[in-house]
Parts: structure tokens; sequence; C-alpha cells
């Protein structure tokens, strides 16, 4: 029996009471004055009938079916006095205890127990249980009104509650004056519902919440429970039959595989003002963001989120990136999804600590100056019986035509966009982890499979939306209040949307009938630019328009170019495996590609392992190869010398305007030479808003060109390499252009093999 909690039965308790005696009855204390004037005999509980509990109300009570457990416990005026009916299975007595007086309760049988006592109004009072012999204080749960305001249960009627995570879930909190814990939960569908844990035996026969309306929210506050305490929903549904179900909004949950949700209550101090109250000063499209995308339980496995606080922000800062993308944090079961088949959309996954602990983690990384940015997963969730499937016993947050709900592609369930409570959840997670914990942008998962209802669909599995098209109206309507809202309540923080089709205006603003995302991921330039470069380079002549393509469309959207987890698992091969030739190839054609990335219009993103040119595939089980880079490895310079150039691609970036501040204008990019299949040669201009150029050139074949003629602007009469992929420090074959002189418009170049490089104006 936990000593914590003094108000619980002992386990012995379960089975033992259901064929106990009525207890002795015995007569109250005295009263004031008042109540004397009432004979004693008469009054005394035992002595005058109580009136019973209806049937009805009975049986719907002890069958966790009925919608207003406050009207017929706790405490009520009666002809004659205040009666006190309880609730306590397995107890062998129950007192109430009146400014220090104590009355006894009668024995009804299945755990009731009650009494009448001589008194004009409904005084403070207190539960005396005795359990096994031991009796206990506590505070009856139902003597309290609700602790849900109107106006909560009015915006969450409308779907509005842009803060629905501090109306719904548990919430410790003073009520009444007492401490407790408020539980409140959303389901329409249910007969009844009660709270149970580990301080009822996980038996919430005692615990019924109220329905509060027309809204379907139950409550329930629950004095004596607090930070810590685990708990779930026993939900009855239509059919009479019970279900154990997690708390949709809970805001920690226990470690996986266990499925309890905890109370808990935020004691973290921010130290990142300085990083909040800048981070919305300049336009994200018009700003440096290179990314390092993490899988947190695997970057370095076995860290907790205040370990990796003292590990990553250094790491990342070292390498210049100006953002993490962690992929998804909310709680999930099963780690082999890498977190996107979400159960706790509330909750930062257990597995690496509290709510807090990742709280502690985010300050670290915005202190280091890095922002943080979060796989979100709002298009669908996981069957789990104890989750959000069915949670009231129908189609709830999932859309009710099965053909709408199931996920082809996943067994996963799609979320009801139309509904207004379902939009509500999500709207206000989007929010949540913006200002909760200070998260920097959202990056939506599987935006392609939300938008299309035909999505991964034969031919009879779906049905047009009501003007006939395969667009999903509903999932339209919701991504856009969702940006707009985030917009409008979190200033500086980006929506990145990972969309592969060519849907129009997905990062146009909603003012103007977009989506209202800030960045899109480039998946177009991704795949063209991999099948590329997969080619040998006697064959790349033939698929040059693969590398040219991407800027007939570079300006629709605002991109982001992604090297992500997807890109290196599932026989799929880390990047630089995917190049052909030896190793030395290899890594230059590695190095050359990043050269190419990095100066291409757009954002860029670039998974974990990838830095230092890991060979194998990613997996979750281990994470990167790190002793790759152990000194004591022969092949070590070989993968630091990719790091070391990834760390100066990052540094010369964030210093050149031209590569970042235009990446949405047409006007801060200018082809100089396009169409030289035959070399395997791409040469570009970037302009910063200036007009200072930057140029870069990139060379795929693996032979050196000399006196290679460019065309060039004739005002710039001199130029100096800022970075070349060929260094030797990087691994490469270190051909240089020291001095370069611009003649007749033109420059002539020594090409390295396999190399990207950038040249500034002298």
């Amino acid at each position: 029996m936990r000593t914590d909690r003094p108000d619980i039965a002992s386990n012995v308790l379960l089975n033992v009471f259901d064929d106990a005696p009525e207890p002795e009855i015995r007569p109250p204390h005295p009263f004031p004055e008042e109540a004397e004037a009432v004979a004693v005999p008469t009054t005394a509980v035992g002595t005058r009938p109580v009136a019973a509990l209806d049937t009805t109300d009975r049986a719907r009570l002890l069958s966790g079916a009925h919608h207003d457990p406050h009207a017929l416990l706790g405490a009520h005026p009666v002809p004659g006095g205040i009666v006190f009916r309880v609730l306590r299975p397995y107890a062998q007595a129950v007192a109430v205890v009146v400014d220090g007086r104590r009355t006894e309760l009668r024995g009804a049988g299945d755990g009731f127990f009650s009494g009448v006592l001589p008194l004009d109004t409904i005084p403070e009072y207190v539960l005396s249980v005795t359990y096994a012999g031991h009796e206990f204080e506590v505070q009856d749960p139902y003597r309290f009104l609700p602790a849900l305001g109107d106006v909560d249960l009015h915006l969450i009627g409308e779907g509005r509650h842009e803060e629905l995570w501090r109306a719904l879930g548990a919430h410790p909190l003073t009520h009444q004056g007492v401490t407790g814990t408020r539980f409140t939960v959303w389901a329409p569908n249910a007969q009844g519902v009660r709270v149970c844990g580990d301080f009822c035996h996980w038996d919430g026969t005692a615990y019924p919440m109220r329905s509060l309306g027309s809204t379907g929210v139950w409550e329930l506050f629950l004095p004596g429970i607090g930070e810590g305490t685990p708990y779930k929903f026993d939900i009855t549904r239509p059919d009479g039959t019970h279900t154990m179900r997690a708390d949709p909004m809970a805001r920690r949950t226990e470690v996986p595989p266990a499925t309890a949700s905890i109370v808990t209550e935020s004691s973290h101090v921010w130290r990142d003002e300085e990083w909040m109250a800048a981070r919305g000063a300049r336009p994200v499209h018009e700003a440096p963001l290179s990314v390092y995308e993490v899988h947190l339980p695997s970057w370095r496995p076995g860290l907790t989120y205040r370990q990796l606080a003292e590990q990553l922000p250094a790491y990342v800062r070292d390498l210049g990136f100006t953002h993490v993308e962690l992929m998804p944090v909310a709680e999930h079961p099963f780690g082999g999804s890498w977190g996107y088949q979400v159960t706790g959309f509330y909750a930062p996954t257990a597995r690496l600590g509290t709510p807090d602990d990742f709280k502690h983690l985010v300050d670290a990384l915005h202190r280091a100056g890095i922002g943080v940015l979060m796989d979100w997963v709002p298009a669908h969730f996981p069957r789990d019986e104890w989750a959000l499937a069915e949670f009231d016993g129908r189609p709830l947050y999932e859309h009710a035509d099965p053909q709408r709900a199931a996920h082809p592609d996943w067994g996963t369930l799609e979320f009801d966009y139309g509904r207004r409570e379902v939009r509500n959840f999500l709207v206000a997670n989007a929010v949540y982890w913006c200002e909760e914990f200070h998260i920097d942008g959202l990056r939506v998962d599987a935006v392609a499979s939300m938008l299309y209802l035909d999505y991964s669909r034969e031919p009879g599995q779906w049905t047009p939306n009501e003007h006939g098209g395969r667009e999903n109206l509903d999932a339209v309507a919701f991504l856009q209040e969702m940006n707009a809202t985030v917009n409008r309540r979190a200033p500086g923080v980006v929506t990145i949307a990972e969309e592969s089709t060519a849907w129009d205006g997905v990062t146009r603003s909603t003012s103007h009938g977009g989506l209202g995302f800030g960045l899109k991921w480039n998946m177009g330039w991704m795949h063209d630019s991999l099948e590329y470069i997969a080619h040998d380079p006697v064959h790349r002549k033939y698929h040059h328009n693969e590398m040219t393509f991407s800027m007939v469309y570079a300006y629709s959207e605002n991109y982001v170019l992604p090297i992500s987890h997807d890109e290196v698992v599932h026989g799929k091969r880390s990047l630089v495996s995917k190049m052909p030739g030896d190793w030395w190839q290899q890594r230059a054609t590695t190095r050359a590609y990043l050269g190419f990335m990095w100066a291409h219009p757009g954002k860029q993103l670039l998974f974990m392992g990838q830095e230092f040119a890991q060979g194998a595939e990613w997996s979750e089980a281990h994470g990167p190869d790190w002793w790759l880079l152990d000194p004591a490895y022969p092949a070590e310079p070989d993968h630091r010398g990719v790091r070391d150039l990834v760390r100066d691609l990052n540094t010369v970036y964030r210093h050149e305007p031209a590569l970042w501040q235009r990446d949405t204008d047409p006007a801060g990019f200018t082809w100089i030479t396009g169409d030289a299949a035959d070399d395997n040669v791409l040469a570009f201009l970037r302009h910063d808003a200036d007009g200072t150029p930057l140029l870069a050139v990139s060379h795929f074949s693996p032979v050196v060109r000399h006196d290679y003629r460019l065309g060039i602007p004739e005002s710039v009469p001199a130029w100096h390499e800022v970075l070349n992929t060929d260094a030797a420090h990087y691994g490469g074959s270190d051909v240089h252009n020291p001095h370069l002189q611009a003649h007749d418009g033109s420059l002539r170049l020594t090409l390295p093999p396999l190399a990207t490089i950038w040249l500034r104006p002298a």
C-alpha cells in the first residue's frame, strides 16, 4: 500500500467485503443547540429511515453509466436534514466528520453508505473511511462544484479553445480551498466515465465523473491527488461494455510499454528570453536556415533529455547548423515507428525523461543559439485499444466512414478533420508545443496523405468531395486554421510541409487562399538530384536535366532541400553509399553534392550521420556510427574531412547573404551555365539583397578540367575561392584557383574532379 496516499485500500480488500456484516451504527456526537432540539434517538443515523437510492440510479452508479453522480453522492438537503451518501467499495465503515464530530453512516451494500444529519445547511466535512481495520480521513470528491468554467465549455463546444490543454486532461490545482487534481475528458458517446489509478487499485467504481452538458466533457475533482499519479479513464461505451483509456490530453505518460497517463505540473524556469525575443525578427525565408535532423533516442543511445542537453547543443553549434529538427517527440508505443504513430499528442516521450526534462533540452539548445524544429504528425494515429481509436465506443477522433478512416499505407486511422472538436484538438496541439515548449517550428508530416481523398486508394475505395473532386476539403480547412492560428499566436514560429505533390499554394498565405505554411520540403529536387548522382559520371550527361529542372519551379513555393532519414534507410543506402566509384570518388561526390545543395536556392536539411559520411544505413537501434570518428580508426580522416566540410559549408553560408537572403526571389539567381551536360558542369550566381554575387560551380566528373571558360558579369574583375570541396583537408586532391582575373566578361577556371567551388568578388 502506498504510504503517500492514505485513502487507499490495501490490495487484500479487493474481494473481502462482498458479504461483510453491516457495521455497528453509533449515534452522532452532540450538535449545536438548534440541532439538539430534535430528539437524538429519532434523528440518529440508523434510527430514521434514509431514502434509498432509486434502483436504476444505484445500478447506473455501480456500472459506471451515470451522467451526474454528484446529484446522488455527497451531501444534499432532504426533509429533516442533510443526507450524506458515499460510494466506497471495499470499505468496512464510513463516517462523516463535521467540526471534529464523527457520525457513522449506515452501510447499504455494494459499497454504499448513507445517513441523514439534522442540519439546516450543508457543512464543511470530511469522510473517515475504514479499510481492513485501518481508518483514513479523506475529502469527499462529491462535495465540490465543477472545476471547469463556462467559458472553457463554450469554447470547447465551439471547437475554438486555442488553449485546450489548460481545460482538458489532468490539472493539479486548489479548488474550494482544497488541493487536488481536476480530471476532464471529452467523451460525448460515453454512458459514463470514471477515473481510476493506483490510488484505487485501478477500480474506478468510487470515482464516477459528471457530464458537463452538451459538450461531451466529463469532469471530476479528486482531492489529494497530485504530481506523479498514474491514471486512466474507465469509459462505459454506448453498448454498456467498458474500455480503459489513456488520457488523450495527457501531458505526461508512463514509459512504454506501460500506457497510463501521469498527472504532471511543470516547475521549469525558462532561461531563453534572448532567443525568444529575437526569433521573429526576420522572416524565415529571408534568413539563414540549415537544419540537422535528429532522432533523439538513437543520436547517442541511452542518453536522457538532460544528458542530451549537455552534448547535442555543443555538437550542433560546432558544426554551424542554425536549427535541429527532432523526429517526433510526442509519445508513441512502438519505438520502431520512430515516433510517427503517436498516441500521446500532448506528452513528450517518457523514454528520455519528463516534460520538464524535455524543456531543459530545448532551453539548452536556445541558449546555444540553435533553433528547435519538431516533426508533428496530425495525419493519423494507431489503433491501440487503450488510445484514441473508437475512444468512447464509437468513431470519435477518426472519421465515421471506415473508408475515410483507414489509412491504406500504415494500418492506422486518419483524423476526422470535419469534426470541430477534432480540429480543435489538433490546432491546440500545434499551439501547445510552440507555447509550452518554445518549439520554433513544426514540420508537418505526410501532408499529401491528408490533402487527397484518393491518396493510396484505388477507384471505388474513396468518395469524391461535394464538388466531385479528390481534394479533402476538411483537411485543407484544418491546415489553414492551424497555420493561421500558429502564425497569430506564436510569431517567429515556422510551419514546414512535407508535401510531395504539386498542390498549388502550400506556402501561400491563407489570406490569399493558400495553406499558409512557411516552408515546404522540395521532394522533387531531392529525388531528381539523388537520381543524378547515383549514375556513373559517364552516364550523367544523359540525366543533366535532373539537376537543372528544379529551377523551373524553384520559386513556386518557399523550399527546404531535405536529405532526411527517409533517404538513408530501408535499402536506400546512406548518402555516401549512393555514390558510384571507389571510396575516394564516393566521398568526393558526396562533398561536391553537399556544396551544390548548400548553394542551391532553398534551405538545407541533413540527417544525422550523413555529416561525416557514414557508410551504413541508419538504424534506430544503434544510431550513427560514431566510431568512424575515433582517431584510432584508420579511415577516421576520411570521415572527419566530410564533417569539416559540413562545418565550413555552414560557416560560409551564414556569412554570405547571397546564399539565403533571396531564396524565394527569382532575381537572386542567375544561370552561368546550365547546359554543359557533356562536361557534367553546373554554374550559377546567387545574389544578395544588394546585388553582391556568389558564384557556385559544380563539376561531377572525376577528371580535372583546365582552362574552363565561364561567362561572368563584367562588373566583377577578380574573384577568389571561399570554399572548395576538393581541398586536401577535406580529403580531396587539392586542386585550387588561387587568383582569378576576369577577361572580356569571362573567367577561366581549373575545375577539380568531383568538386564544387564557391567564389565571390575579390
